[in-house]
């Protein structure tokens, strides 16, 4: 329990300084909430990418930095990005300056502009979610991939996406509400 009386999910837990009001805000109003679009969910999917490896509160706290450096998640612009791009974010000192993740959120953004009419971004990724089931008790009946994100992961990967293995699948899924994975004592209630 925290100073407001709310039960959190433990890694939302807010302990002192404004920082951690970054997170304890991502918990109470967006993760886990459904989410639907096809530049917010590519959004989440990059910013879920550049989180491999790294805390997600440093993702957070530049995330207006990534929403202006990547033009705002824009999919069209993000996929017509060039070699001058690459270079202008990589001496971006508010994003995470990693070639690799820079150049694949570009690479996903020409993937996701080449989906079909009759399917675009989200309606891909939340063809993988599962039916709801119960909230875990807490957070060691949480897994870091399913069934479900690694069916994700492959059919992204079959597709061209890169950074989307199974566990960067399930935060994807978590942090967009295709999953429920705030404990069951958790004051956020469930949204699907």
């Amino acid at each position: 329990m925290n100073d407001d009386g709310l039960i959190r999910c433990s890694w939302a837990n807010v302990r002192s300084g404004a920082h951690w009001e970054v997170y304890r805000d991502y918990h109470d109003q967006e993760w886990g909430r459904p989410l639907h679009g096809r530049v917010a969910l590519f959004e989440r999917m990059s910013l879920e990418a550049f989180q491999s490896g790294l805390s997600w509160l440093i993702i957070l706290r530049k995330r207006e930095n990534f929403r202006r450096a990547f033009s705002g998640f824009d999919i069209d612009k993000v996929a017509r990005y060039t070699d001058a791009d690459v270079h202008r974010l990589m001496v971006d000192e508010g994003i995470v300056r990693n070639r690799a993740k820079i150049e694949a959120t570009i690479a996903n953004a020409r993937v996701a502009a080449d989906l079909g009419s009759s399917e675009d971004l989200s309606g891909l990724l939340w063809s993988f979610a599962p039916p709801p089931r119960p909230r875990p008790v807490d957070g060691s009946e949480i897994p870091s991939a399913s069934a479900e994100s690694k069916a994700m992961a492959r059919e992204l990967k079959r597709r061209g996406f890169r950074f989307v293995g199974p566990t960067t699948a399930y935060a994807l899924m978590q942090a967009t509400g295709m999953v429920d994975d705030h404990i069951r004592d958790c004051w956020v209630p469930p949204a699907r």
